[in-house]
Parts: C-alpha cells; sequence; structure tokens
C-alpha cells in the first residue's frame, strides 16, 4: 500500500489502559502476520515497489521510536542510532534514508535484533501510555496505529509477490480470502449535490480523506457486487488483452512491453487457469473476486463490458448512502474508481513531517475506495483513500462497475409511488446512522395527526404564523398582479391558504403541491367549493421534484407560497436547492411567499416537537406504522421511542425514533438490525435567523422585496421577487 499513512489525523485523548491495550493489539497483529514466515523469508526482496517484512516490522517502531519516545518520553536511549538511517521510508524532514530498493540488501541488523528493537520500543511505549496522552501526544499515538495496520497489509501484499517467485510454489498460510457477492444487480443512485469527505467529529482520519466537500452527482447505478474470475475469464477469453481498442495509450503500452495476458497471479498449468494465492497455487475460483489488476486493466475491462468504473465521489456517495446494497465494500478487494489521486478543495497538509506524503503524492496515481481481505478489519472506512499508480497490479485490487443513469422525472416517481417509498426505505434504514426524508410522514393519518400538532399548545408555529398572515395578507396581496396563479408547495389542508386567497380574489388558478395524494385531494375538493371561480390544479408529486409548469399555470404570473416552515426540514444546500428550483418555477416576474420559523428558547423549541400529549410522538410513529402497512414490514412501535432534540451547533430541532433494545426489522424486502439504543432520524427542523433566510434566498437568485416578524415566539414571513 502506498504511503497514505504518514498523515495528519483526528484524534482524542484516550484512557491509557484502553489505548495501552490497543496499541499492545495492534503491535501484536504485526507479529502475528509474520508468524508463518522464516528468517529467510522476512529478509528477502523481490522488487523495489516490495520491502522485506524484516524492514516493515522495523520501520513502523522506528516511527513510534522517532516521532513519540525521542521528543516526548524524558529519559529515553534509542535502541540504535543507526536504525534512523536504515528504517526511515519517505521523510525528508528526519534526515538521509537507505534507497529503497536496496532494503533486501540490509542483512543487518538481524530478524532477531529487529525484534529485540520491538521490545525496547514497546516497553518505553507503554511507560509514555500509562500516564495518560493528549493533544499532539494522542494524535500521534492514532497516526502510528493506523500506519502499523497499513504495514500489516503490505506485509501481505509483499511475500505474496515474494513467494511467487519461487518455482516451488510455497503458501503462506491460510486464511485471507475474499468475501464472494452473490446474483449481479444494479443499484441506482439518484446523485444531485451531495457531501463527500470526512467531516468533523467522525474520529480518525488521515489529511487526505478531508476537507468534507459538495459535489454534483448525476444518477448512476453501480454494481452490487465485484467482478468475478469467472466474468474476466471471458474477457481474456474474447481477446481483451489482445484489442487495443479497449485500452488507454499507456496501458496498451504497458501490455506489449510486460507481455500481460491475465491478471497478475493468473497462470496456464495444463491447458486450466490456476491462481497463485496466499494459500499457494490453487485452481482458479471462478466465483471468487478477481483480484491483483492494474488501473488498466480495470479500465479495459469496464470498456469491453460496456460499461465504467465508478468516480470515488460516486463510490463513497454509494458506500455510505446505501451501505446495505452493496457486498464487498470493505472485506474483498481495493476497487479503482475512475478519480485521479488529487487533492480535495481546501486540503492542507499536516505540519511538519508527519505531514509530507499525501500531499506530494498527489499527481500521476489513481485512487482506489474500499478495503481487501488482507486490510484490517475495522481499518478502513468510507471516505478512506488508497493510491496507487496505474500500472501497479501486486497489491490486492479488484473492480466495480458503474454506468450512467437516467434522469428520474416527476412523472416517472409519481407512476410508482410504492416503488419510490420502498426505495427510500431502504436506502434510509441503509445509512449509518440510519436516517429519512420526512415527506414520507404525510400519509393520510400522518396528514391528520400533524393537523391535531398545529391545535397543541406547545406547537406555537401554526398559531403565531396564522396570526401574522392575518395581519399582513393585504399587504401581500397588495403585490399580487390580476389573473395570477398560486402554487403552494406542501398544501396540506390548505388552511393558511384561504388567508392570501380572501385578501387576494385576483388570483385566477390555484396549484397546491403535495406528496401525500388523499390529503390533496380532500384539499382541493374543499377549495373548489368554497372558491368556485377559482381553477384548482393540484399537483400530487414530491415539490422538490416539481419542474415542469402545469398547463394551467402557462401565461399566468406565479406567485409561490411556502408557509409553515417547511423549508426548515432542508439543510441549508439542499434549502437553496430547492428556493432555486421554485424561483425557475416562478418564472419571470415571480414572487415567493416564505414563512420561517426564528432561533429562540431551546425549552420552548424542544416542547413544540415533543408535547405532553404525546401527539408529536404518534406523529413520528406513524412513520413506521405506514411502512408496515404498505411495505409489508414487522416494526414493533413500542420497541421504539420518540425523541426531540435541540442540536445547537447546526441550529436545528431533530426527531429520532430510538430503539429501545438490540433488534432486526424487515423492511423493503430485507432485513435491518438495529442496536440498542440505535436511532432512526425522521425529521430535521432548522430555525433560522433573517440574514440566513434572506442569504440563502439570494444565493438561489431572490431579491428581498418585504419581511414580517411576529412577536415573540418570533416567526417571519418574506416576500422575494
Amino acid at each position: 500500500m502506498p504511503y497514505t499513512d504518514e498523515a495528519h489525523v483526528r484524534a482524542e485523548a484516550a484512557a491509557p489502559v484502553a489505548l495501552v491495550e490497543r496499541y499492545r493489539q495492534v503491535r501484536q497483529g504485526s507479529l502475528s502476520r509474520v508468524a508463518p514466515l522464516s528468517p529467510e523469508d522476512q529478509q528477502v526482496q523481490s522488487m523495489p515497489d516490495a520491502s522485506p517484512a524484516k524492514w516493515h516490522l522495523a520501520h513502523v517502531t522506528w516511527f513510534f521510536e522517532t516521532f513519540l519516545l525521542i521528543p516526548h518520553l524524558a529519559g529515553y536511549r534509542p535502541f540504535d542510532p543507526t536504525f534512523s538511517y536504515l528504517f526511515n521510508s519517505y521523510y525528508e524532514a528526519v534526515g538521509p534514508r537507505h534507497p529503497r530498493p536496496a532494503r533486501g540488501l540490509v542483512t543487518r541488523p538481524a530478524l532477531a535484533e529487529v525484534m529485540a528493537y520491538r521490545r525496547h520500543v514497546d516497553a518505553a511505549m507503554e511507560r509514555l501510555l500509562a500516564r495518560g496522552v493528549q493533544g499532539e501526544i494522542a494524535f500521534l499515538v492514532a497516526l502510528g496505529l493506523a500506519h502499523e495496520e497499513q504495514h500489516q497489509e503490505l506485509i501481505l501484499m509483499d511475500v505474496l509477490h515474494l513467494l511467487a517467485q519461487s518455482p516451488l510454489n510455497p503458501a503462506y498460510g491460510p486464511g485471507h480470502r475474499p468475501s464472494r457477492g452473490g446474483p449481479l444487480e444494479w443499484v441506482r443512485f439518484e446523485g444531485g449535490c451531495v457531501a463527500v469527505g470526512a467531516g468533523p467529529g467522525v474520529g480518525f482520519t488521515f489529511d487526505n480523506e478531508g476537507p468534507r466537500h459538495d459535489t454534483l452527482l448525476r444518477p448512476y447505478r453501480m454494481a452490487n457486487r465485484l467482478v468475478t474470475n469467472r466474468e474476466w475469464l471471458s474477457f481474456v477469453e474474447a481477446g481483451g488483452y489482445q484489442t487495443p481498442e479497449f485500452w488507454l495509450s499507456d496501458g496498451w503500452a504497458r501490455v506489449r512491453e510486460e507481455g500481460w495476458t491475465a491478471p497478475l497471479y493468473w497462470r496456464r498449468v495444463d491447458g486450466d487457469w490456476r491462481e497463485f494465492t496466499l494459500a499457494g497455487l490453487d485452481a482458479l475460483d471462478l466465483d471468487a473476486p478477481v483480484l491483483h489488476v492494474s488501473y488498466y486493466e480495470a479500465d479495459a475491462y469496464a470498456a469491453w463490458a460496456g460499461k465504467r468504473l465508478p468516480t470515488e465521489a460516486e463510490w463513497e456517495h454509494a458506500a455510505s448512502t446505501l451501505p446495505g446494497a452493496l457486498s464487498q465494500l470493505y472485506d474483498a478487494a481495493w476497487q479503482w474508481t475512475a478519480s485521479a489521486y488529487l487533492r480535495y478543495p481546501g486540503f492542507s497538509p499536516a505540519r511538519g513531517a508527519v505531514g509530507e506524503y499525501n500531499g506530494k503524492f498527489m499527481m500521476g496515481q489513481m485512487t482506489l475506495r474500499g478495503g481487501a481481505c488482507v486490510t484490517p478489519p475495522g481499518h478502513s472506512r468510507s471516505s478512506y483513500r488508497n493510491f496507487f499508480y496505474p500500472h501497479q497490479r501486486w497489491m490486492f485490487s479488484g473492480v466495480r462497475l458503474a454506468e450512467d443513469a437516467p434522469e428520474a422525472t416527476g412523472e416517472e416517481v409519481l407512476t410508482d409511488p410504492t416503488a419510490a417509498f420502498r426505495h427510500d426505505v431502504a436506502e434510509a434504514l441503509s445509512r449509518s446512522p440510519k436516517s429519512i426524508a420526512p415527506k414520507w410522514f404525510y400519509d393520510a393519518r400522518g396528514s391528520q395527526l400533524f393537523e391535531a400538532i398545529c391545535e397543541l399548545p406547545e406547537y406555537y408555529l401554526t398559531r403565531v404564523e396564522t396570526a401574522l398572515l392575518k395581519r399582513i395578507a393585504p399587504q401581500l396581496a397588495a403585490h399580487i398582479p390580476s389573473g395570477a396563479a398560486l402554487v403552494e408547495y406542501g398544501s396540506g389542508a390548505s388552511a393558511k391558504t384561504r388567508l392570501i386567497l380572501d385578501a387576494a380574489p385576483q388570483l385566477t388558478v390555484y396549484a397546491p403541491i403535495d406528496i401525500s395524494v388523499s390529503a390533496l385531494e380532500a384539499a382541493a375538493a374543499a377549495i373548489r367549493r368554497d372558491y368556485p371561480a377559482l381553477i384548482v390544479e393540484p399537483l400530487a408529486r414530491d415539490f422538490t421534484l416539481a419542474e415542469a409548469v402545469p398547463k394551467a399555470l402557462a401565461g399566468c404570473r406565479r406567485i409561490g407560497f411556502f408557509p409553515g416552515s417547511t423549508i426548515g426540514n432542508f439543510d441549508p444546500v439542499e434549502a437553496v436547492r430547492l428556493l432555486a428550483g421554485a424561483r425557475a418555477l416562478m418564472g419571470e416576474g415571480g414572487l415567493l411567499i416564505l414563512g420561517a420559523d426564528l432561533v429562540k428558547e431551546p425549552a420552548v423549541l424542544t416542547a413544540a416537537y415533543d408535547d405532553a400529549a404525546g401527539v408529536t410522538a404518534a406523529f413520528n410513529k406513524n412513520l413506521l406504522a405506514r411502512i408496515n402497512r404498505e411495505l409489508g414490514s414487522d416494526f414493533v412501535l413500542d420497541a421504539f421511542e420518540h425523541r426531540a432534540i435541540w442540536n445547537a451547533v447546526e441550529s436545528r430541532i431533530e426527531m429520532h425514533l430510538v430503539s429501545k433494545t438490540a433488534q432486526t426489522v424487515h423492511a423493503a424486502g430485507r432485513a435491518f438490525r438495529f442496536a440498542a439504543h440505535e436511532s432512526l432520524h425522521t425529521e430535521n427542523s432548522y430555525k433560522f435567523t433573517v440574514e440566513d433566510v434572506t442569504g440563502m434566498a439570494r444565493r438561489a437568485g431572490w431579491r428581498l422585496i418585504d419581511r414580517w416578524i411576529s412577536p415573540p415566539p418570533a416567526f417571519a414571513v418574506f416576500l422575494f421577487g
């Protein structure tokens, strides 16, 4: 593995006993990996890209000595000053080092002395850790342990390449088999503006995994499993390695120069394909994932198959939002992506010697994602970025295919709302942490419960906003031209709408948009009855997908009406995107009336979302009842607790359904595990300042015309044009 290791990490102070135990566990892991090897096995270097196992054992020890013991443990004496030269890797700031291609020539110190070196450093590290560490020292300990786990993988990569050179085909030993996938399926992801990269508060990460940033993804599909040996054999037998049209120019040159005809460790024996593995020379397992292929081979196979490699942003988005639908993410092979290994926007390397490697390697290499059968368990994660040169093959690398997916229109979603619900539920329960869009609250029962919530004494929003709208309706109506159409987002029962319709009889069309068909039909029928001169054109759809202008609105000035602070259900990026969509839908001369709840005392906020009568809890749990009813699921409602939390950092109230015990539920045709106290995050309700709202609207292309604020508990109504 290339040195994604010497890099900046975030680490918190750890309890001394737990940290000492973690240190011992990782250090023993390295010894366990070399246990099947003889001293001679650990001395030899099979190629310049590889290193002897003995060197790996010494190098990771040198890291702890150099960066922790010498500067931070008073009285520590280095084991041997010459080791700083012998076992440095790439640290220019630390001093000169022995050339990498000649590491196998270092027969002295002997293996026994390297083991004594490890014991010397381990004893000193235990003294350092026993007193408790924090800050920079905790940072370096976490980095050193992750660094050693990477070298544990490198040991097996390098040993496999070494043993493959022997005519005796010796085996390293059993184990380290890649996991298998099932039947091939294609999993769709809608993409959009998504956040990728490691964010704050996620624990250990290398500096190249951040900063977290937004990127735009078009809809795509990704294979649920890796390409198998059987499928790769078809590529071989179809002349894939002899057909230049599938290959990048540099890849084709490498094929001819090095005589590639199959993956690195495939061999023809008596007319049959076999594969050299850590267990020795075996018959080719056709249902196992293909391993040890270069980026050039992966890209050529994808071209031959009529697919492509995923970008690393697509891979991370898929792995973090719907991991349950994808097998072999971390326990089979590192997966090539189509992305060059480059810095993220805003990236800066760590200060000092430990920050040397990631930044200066960000050129000429390609990114891999996931993890392999030789990766220490728990070492990898969805944001982890591995990287190699495109021609390299000795690492445990494989292929997961992707393809573009057609854009899903609102009409397509509406043709099968149950399928959309099933898809969203499966995606929600597969996430970590679990979360689902609040739009699915509003079936008929959910809409009734929400109307009941609006009548609760604790739930000030509807009462305060309605009073404010009554007072300002004439002022709003003065801006509405004759013959205009009112387009309401998330109309529900359309109660507040009547305030606008009564104040602005010049409106000729009313177009309510709501995902709940039953609630929409009832509200539309009531409006038709009470306003017979008004053209009512309900739109049964997710209003975030409302892009096309209905025929009844063509030629009309359009007034968007988005009350209730529903904008608070969207994070700031999504909110700007929604407001920009509204800007496009309202068109030239359009207006937008927007309600937004303002920041106030946390006690007032939490009471509004966790009322004494339990109506909000019933509303929250009704989502589970809907999943049971419409998708044949088996949620036990009493096994979940409603919880409302004020998140001051994000300025939002969060609603959760918290599992009281460890349990397995079945939904959307699959099983999902809940740990005790694990949450399904069902809703966010962001609370704003006036500047927050006007800033979002401005970024979406709106300009502020006027705004009104109620007396406490403060609520605001904005008019944008």
